[in-house]
């Protein structure tokens, strides 16, 4: 038997706890070492079995593992994913890949320069649901697909912002929410080409964003919409849709309507819509649901990483990806600050 890829995890937050928990489960991966300079990471290290250490050096010169998780706070990505590079360690490191687009070119640009894989926790594309989407729409199924709608609609009770970095610009739901929702979009249709947006701040008035409305143009021609808002009662979002994560109550709605010439799809349902005879809006519809099996798709993306770190398997998310997610997001918040078009070809 192939012997089980040995992980490190950095970082013992709330994400890295649930990466430990998922290598520790995993039969292909070996949990080895946890770094986190905290009591509370001393502690998990000890409760598991593991060796902890504070730093990356630390645990490099003691016990150097196959690949390593960073789950470690936005800030300090970069410099976790230079260490990692420069040590000629693979890492996955969670999104965003980086806080500073600067840097992260560099970072990439020097992974690629020394083979080292990258790859960017959007889990989200592991998830079996989106892999199925992402079949439809490849079939041709539905045609040509024309549009795309995007929403995360959801509502932060006042207590969520009694942390004062979540009232500061940065901390709003384009930065910390719709990048997945873009991401997500970029893995079913291709990399866009500009975006629009317009954002609002009129009910809580803080420095940060609570709505945003962007037009996007995708490459291959597809246009779409993306809005988002923290201040909304709504069911319309991933976490309410999707049931991947159990701390948000689960309704039956949609969070993406995707429209091609023959057929519409809607996610996270897999309800695919047509005319089963002439096309035309004054036919009846027929209705298919796709069939896929859930599954957190943490667990997944660990199975990845031990695939791409023995060579078996090119990153489904790679550092290049994470980075192009992140400049489009960059971008969103330019055109807002602007009023105008931006381009990122």
């Amino acid at each position: 038997m192939t012997p089980p890829v040995k992980l490190a995890v950095l970082g013992a937050g709330l994400i890295g706890k649930r990466h430990i928990k998922h290598v520790l489960d995993e039969p292909t991966a070996e949990l080895v070492a946890i770094v986190d300079p905290s009591p509370v990471g001393e502690a998990i290290a000890s409760e598991v079995g593991v060796k902890w250490f504070s730093t990356f050096a630390e645990m490099v010169a003691a016990a150097r593992p196959d690949g390593v998780i960073i789950a470690t706070p936005n800030q300090i990505h970069v410099r976790n994913g230079f260490e990692a590079v420069e040590a000629g360690i693979p890492a996955l490191i969670e999104k965003p890949i980086v806080d500073d687009i600067a840097a992260g070119e560099k970072l990439v640009e020097m992974a690629e320069a020394r083979g080292v894989p990258l790859l960017t926790g959007h889990h989200r594309r592991h998830n079996p649901m989106m892999q199925k989407a992402k079949q439809i729409i490849e079939s041709g199924k539905l045609g040509r697909i024309l549009v795309v709608n995007a929403m995360f609609w959801l509502f932060k009770p006042e207590e969520y912002f009694d942390t004062s970095w979540r009232r500061e610009r940065g901390a709003g739901p384009v930065f910390l929410n719709l990048i997945h929702d873009i991401d997500n979009l970029r893995y079913l249709f291709g990399d866009i080409t500009a975006v629009q947006a317009l954002e609002s701040n009129a009910v809580r008035g803080n420095a940060v964003e609570e709505t945003a409305v962007i037009l996007i143009e995708f490459k291959n021609g597809i246009l779409g919409t993306a809005s988002v808002s923290d201040s909304v009662v709504a069911p319309w979002s991933w976490e309410m849709t999707t049931g991947e994560n159990p701390a948000y109550p689960k309704t039956e709605e949609a969070c993406y309507m995707i429209g091609g010439t023959h057929g519409s799809l809607s996610v996270p349902s897999l309800s695919m819509w047509s005319n089963p005879a002439k096309r035309s809006w004054m036919e009846p519809f027929e209705c298919h649901r796709a069939k896929v099996e859930n599954e957190d798709p943490l667990v997944p993306q660990i199975r990845q990483l031990c695939r791409v770190i023995r060579g078996e398997d090119a990153p489904l998310v790679s550092g290049r990806e994470g980075l192009d997610t992140l400049k489009v997001i960059d971008a969103v918040k330019r055109s807002a600050a602007a009023g105008k078009r931006i381009s990122l070809t």
